[in-house]
């Protein structure tokens, strides 16, 4: 990739809606967009707007709730990276509209959620909630915390030195063989999101009844076959990026009944035990 890595994980709104409009339409896939390393970034949750409009009260109420799933993933990874006898640096959050610009270049709405270790930014359109439930029919508190949780994911890959090693081998592949890595990081991020959910509920009693499979729910409908099904009858493995609707379940379910993070082994395991 010419000395450029790919952001960790273009998020899961540009898994629903981007790779739609990638099939529907032939436009690119947003996950081989590159970034530049650029110096690192830290502090308060951003709110920003493209159009500079005043946020709506679905927006604030959204924007709440995220900052309230951020702090509560720096609750879990603060303590789960002391056990490891390291110091967590949380990302910081920007929750925009329309378009942003990131330590990795332009971003917009179509690439919804992502993480961005450039500047170690995570970025959220705040009307991806409401797309993912009307596209997808994926909704629930608990399901949208996952889509929060799994971005942090690839932060703490980023910490623990896990997404820096596979971008760089990445960069060795052809696309094919380079997808196979990605989609190890793209479960990796889901297992740890589920260790956020185990931890988060023993820490604050935060899972009820339900919450579980919303979680799981949104992680098989955001499977690479099940969307490529859904946008052209059809799947092709080989351009999958995120992996299946089996395996995103899995590894968020071993995570969130667990909580050990030990057990994250997506890069140790065969394919066939993904």
């Amino acid at each position: 990739m010419s000395g450029k890595v790919a952001a960790g994980g273009v998020g899961i709104v540009g898994v629903i809606i981007a790779l739609l409009m990638n099939f529907l339409t032939g436009t690119n896939d947003p996950s081989s967009a590159n970034i530049d390393l650029g110096s690192i970034l830290r502090g308060e949750v951003t709110e920003t707007s493209s159009t500079n409009r005043t946020f709506t009260k679905e927006e604030e109420e959204l924007a709440k709730f995220s900052r309230q799933i951020l702090a509560g993933t720096e609750d879990v990874w603060t303590a789960e990276f002391k056990k490891l006898g390291k110091t967590y640096t949380p990302p910081r959050m920007v929750l925009y509209t329309g378009s942003v610009q990131t330590g990795c270049g332009n971003g917009s709405a179509s690439m919804g959620p992502f993480y961005c270790s450039a500047d170690q930014c995570l970025y959220i359109d705040l009307s991806f909630f409401s797309s993912m439930k009307k596209q997808l029919g994926a909704d629930g508190d608990f399901a949208y915390a996952y889509v929060i949780a799994h971005e942090v994911g690839h932060h703490v890959e980023y910490l623990l030195g896990s997404l820096e090693e596979a971008h760089e081998k990445m960069s060795r592949l052809n696309e094919k063989e380079a997808n196979k890595i990605s989609v190890r990081l793209e479960l990796l991020a889901d297992f740890y999101a589920g260790v956020w959910g185990y931890h988060d509920n023993q820490m604050f009693g935060s899972i009820e009844d339900g919450d579980l499979e919303e979680a799981i729910r949104c992680a098989e409908v955001i499977g690479d076959n099940y969307l490529q099904e859904k946008a052209r009858g059809k799947s092709v493995p080989e351009t999958f990026t995120h992996g299946t609707s089996a395996q995103r379940m899995k590894w968020l379910k071993l995570g969130l009944t667990t909580g050990d993070i030990s057990l994250g082994r997506t890069f140790q395991v065969s394919e066939s035990e993904l």
